[in-house]
């Protein structure tokens, strides 16, 4: 029940962050974006890409407090079979990163944001995506 909680909770407030950025809100919002060394930045997104992120996150907030239990989203069985395997690997690549710009294996580290996504924002991915494991093998079995 912990981890079902816990990966909701964490998926809501992201999905708050960013629609708060949808909004207009500026707080973190340069800080989370890749830049180059000589800071220009890597991505430039517009605000409706914020709420689409934001309302994506926290459609994902939903699917664990739904395959918890709580309540019923009314998807089909095997969007809950892949999606609880799918959202797990998806976080698990965005820690490892482009190699580049982002994730643990990034070539540029001497940025703000690659600071942060140093000691943040990749770590965070990577515990999300450990925790959606743990509910996947729990929840289903990979072979069925």
């Amino acid at each position: 029940m912990f981890f079902y909680l816990l990966l909701s909770f964490i998926f809501f407030i992201l999905g708050l962050i960013h629609l708060n950025w949808g909004i207009g809100g500026k707080f973190g919002f340069n800080q989370s974006l890749p830049t180059k060394e000589n800071g220009e930045r890597v991505l430039n997104p517009k605000k409706i890409d914020s709420i689409i992120v934001g309302m994506g996150l926290l459609f994902l907030a939903f699917f664990y407090i739904s395959l918890f239990g709580l309540f019923s989203l009314n998807l089909p069985e095997w969007l809950f079979k892949y999606g609880s395997w799918g959202i797990p690997s998806f976080f698990t690549i965005r820690a490892i990163g482009d190699f580049h710009y982002v994730g643990f294996f990034k070539k540029i580290k001497q940025t703000e944001f690659s600071r942060l996504d140093s000691k943040l924002f990749s770590p965070l991915c990577l515990i999300i995506a450990i925790i959606g494991f743990v509910i996947a093998f729990n929840h289903h079995s990979f072979l069925e």
